[in-house]
């Protein structure tokens, strides 16, 4: 709605479509393209004091993951195009920030290149000390199955999002998804072998 009315039209939909899964510098910087001319500091901090105001007020946990976590007994961790406060403040407005400690929570603020590049889950997989072909990536946007294919990560697709369109399933497929599950109950079961 902000860049709407300062005169870069864009809906949720195209927001959901094309930059769920990369930073907000990405979605800026394409933006500028898009239009041909660069969006001012200003109007990008109104964006993200907006979007951090919504996010306190409106972000709700995916249905089942609490229980998931909870019952995950392998390590785990965050490895988000978004920036730590982001990350940290929708993990306590969810009620899942006890199921991460600060060790195991990265952003693409830390690493030079994000999403779709595998900058991010390498860094985040050294950080834990595990290999990449050990990790299991579960993901929500095709640039985060792309960067977790180039990082040599196994990768399944979780469509359970307030943000997934119809076609969200098949085009985490199409990025490289092994398999994408529509719950957080088949998610589980798939990883806990029930």
């Amino acid at each position: 709605e902000i860049f709407t009315a300062a005169g870069f039209p864009i809906t949720e939909e195209e927001i959901a479509e094309r930059f769920v899964g990369v930073s907000y510098a990405s979605m800026v910087k394409q933006l500028a393209q898009d239009f041909g001319r660069p969006i001012s500091e200003s109007l990008s901090q109104e964006v993200q004091k907006a979007a951090l105001a919504r996010i306190a007020k409106d972000v709700e946990p995916v249905d089942g993951i609490d229980r998931l976590l909870t019952h995950l007994t392998k390590p785990r961790c965050v490895a988000s195009s978004s920036d730590l406060d982001r990350v940290r403040l929708s993990l306590r407005v969810a009620g899942l920030l006890q199921h991460f400690d600060s060790q195991s929570l990265f952003s693409a603020q830390m690493v030079e290149n994000g999403k779709p590049a595998p900058d991010l889950f390498l860094f985040a997989a050294n950080q834990m000390g595990v290999h990449p072909k050990d990790c299991l990536v579960i993901e929500d946007s095709p640039p985060g199955v792309q960067a977790a294919c180039a990082a040599g990560m196994a990768v399944v697709g979780l469509t359970a999002g307030g943000h997934a369109r119809p076609s969200l399933g098949a085009r985490l497929i199409d990025a490289g998804a092994s398999r994408v599950f529509s719950s957080c109950e088949n998610l589980e079961e798939f990883l806990t072998g029930t």
